[in-house]
């Protein structure tokens, strides 16, 4: 059986992240990566809908040791798997990848000291043992997308697509076509197809906050010009850090303010439209993700005739469309269900300690990365208001930290376990629909530090790089003798 010191699960931004960060702050340790399908990249390599882009721009999404040197902050979908697919190879992580390798339970024995992992291979079961599982898989099924039932939907003369399974032939010129949903997807579908398309319209229950931005960030493309790469992407990336930051803490402390000065912004975008119904949301900024349209493409569709937005419910699908409950029909001949994600935690592994089964549900997560009770395991989830790469980035190097801190001590062990009270709050603070469907599945967050998710950068900074790696981590397990004798 084969054994590794660090297995990661997932080769997507986080586990190629983690390839990075082991070999260099923890040379003298093995590891794998194990990666369900048959190519790295994650969402990059799995979405393939026209037009699909990031919504952060790439100063942050990128990771911190590898500059972003593409003249677009807001890249596509094409140049961010490229960009992945480099940093992989130019570091030979790509070497430590076993791709088609799907993992099933993960089983940690105390008395070894080790995760025993069972995974499905591209030639059958597969069991590998390592001293810590690093889980880098993302928090969406990749196998399915959330698909709301429609009534009549087998009456639909015309074809039905979700974004997640975009199908390569699908011919989209000249046909009328609508897209349901208001989120990322959408916004980034309609222009995207709107040039090929007879019309196009996003048909949404309720609006979100839209926001233009240059594709191009001209300051830092001026930086790159007149400094080393590394010096400009590292200016670009903590200006874009802080600002993210002031506009999240803004939206929190003055709503009203920042609700009228985005829907100010869409105004002028479109002076002869309805913004009040059609782009006017029932919460306030950052209780959900904001949209991003770079250049302002979306709006442009909508100037041009090309688009337009239709605010109401579906009633039934109908042969030639969908009928809304306002009795209007809508006609389409591609419906496109851009509904949502999935959310699923680490992929549904099951896990178990000493031979008893345990549910992540009912733990409290800690520094937003860790599980009360599980020993040696972590895992990479990002920011709900900023880059995914920000935290990704600072949950590797302290799982480093971890490593190192313990063969300095001689211990094997680490388990995240609380002195007292902690208090229990949901994992996210987020009324998204994808995130409130699914946190009865997700762990809880305490009410104070190290339990407590924050959200912010500069906090993470601190804690996770130079906090206390001790802070309520029971070490423990010491390295047999006879292990040490042998070393």
């Amino acid at each position: 059986m084969e054994h590794v010191d660090v297995l990661v699960v997932g080769a997507g931004i986080s586990g190629i992240g983690a390839g990075y960060y082991l070999q260099t702050l923890c040379p003298d340790r093995s590891y794998a990566i194990l990666e369900g399908r048959a190519s790295l990249g994650g969402t990059w390599d799995l979405f393939r809908y026209p037009g699909i882009r990031s919504d952060s721009d790439m100063y942050t999404l990128g990771y911190s040791f590898r500059p972003w040197t593409e003249p677009k902050a807001i890249a596509d979908g094409p140049n961010i798997l490229n960009y992945l697919q480099k940093t992989a190879a130019d570091y030979g992580i790509d070497q430590k990848i076993r791709y088609n390798h799907h993992v099933k339970r993960a089983a940690w024995s105390t008395e070894d000291a080790r995760w025993t992992v069972e995974a499905t291979g591209p030639d059958g079961p597969v069991t590998m043992t390592c001293n810590f599982l690093f889980m880098c898989s993302g928090y969406y099924n990749y196998a399915k997308g959330h698909s709301p039932e429609f009534a009549g939907a087998d009456d639909f003369k015309g074809r039905i697509v979700h974004p997640q399974f975009w199908p390569e032939d699908l011919d989209y010129s000249g046909k009328n076509v609508v897209v349901i949903g208001s989120g990322a997807t959408a916004v980034t579908l309609v222009p995207a197809m709107a040039p090929k398309t007879k019309h196009i319209t996003m048909l949404q229950r309720s609006p979100t906050y839209i926001v233009a931005r240059p594709a191009q960030d001209a300051l830092a493309n001026w930086l790159r010009a007149k400094l080393p790469s590394k010096a400009a992407y590292g200016i670009t990336r903590w200006r874009n850090v802080l600002f993210g930051m002031f506009f999240f803490r803004m939206a929190r402390k003055k709503p009203e303010r920042t609700k009228e000065r985005l829907l100010g912004m869409v105004r002028e975008e479109l002076p002869n439209h309805d913004i009040e119904k059609h782009f006017t949301p029932r919460y306030n900024p950052w209780d959900q993700r904001l949209c991003l349209v770079p250049d302002g493409d979306l709006f442009a569709s909508i100037r041009e005739g090309k688009a337009d937005v239709v605010t109401d419910t579906i009633d039934r699908f109908v042969p030639e469309g969908i009928k809304l409950a306002s009795g209007k029909t809508l006609p389409a001949d591609i419906i496109v269900t851009a509904t949502g994600l999935e959310l699923q935690l680490l992929s549904d592994v099951q896990f178990s300690v000493d031979g008893v089964a345990q549910d992540l549900s009912k733990t409290i997560n800690y520094k937003g990365m860790m599980y009360s009770g599980i020993p040696n395991m972590a895992s990479s989830f990002g920011y709900t208001n900023a880059s995914w790469t920000l935290k990704a980035d600072l949950t590797c190097a302290y799982v480093c930290r971890l490593l190192n801190t313990m063969k300095k001590r001689g211990l094997r062990q680490a388990t995240p376990t609380p002195t007292d009270a902690v208090g229990e709050e949901p994992f996210l603070d987020f009324s998204s629909g994808y995130v409130t469907r699914a946190m009865d599945k997700f762990p809880k967050q305490g009410a104070r530090k190290p339990w407590k998710v924050h959200q912010n950068y500069a906090l993470d900074l601190m804690a996770l790089k130079f906090g206390s790696v001790d802070n309520e981590m029971v070490f423990s397990n010491p390295v047999p003798a006879r292990v040490k004798e042998a070393a």
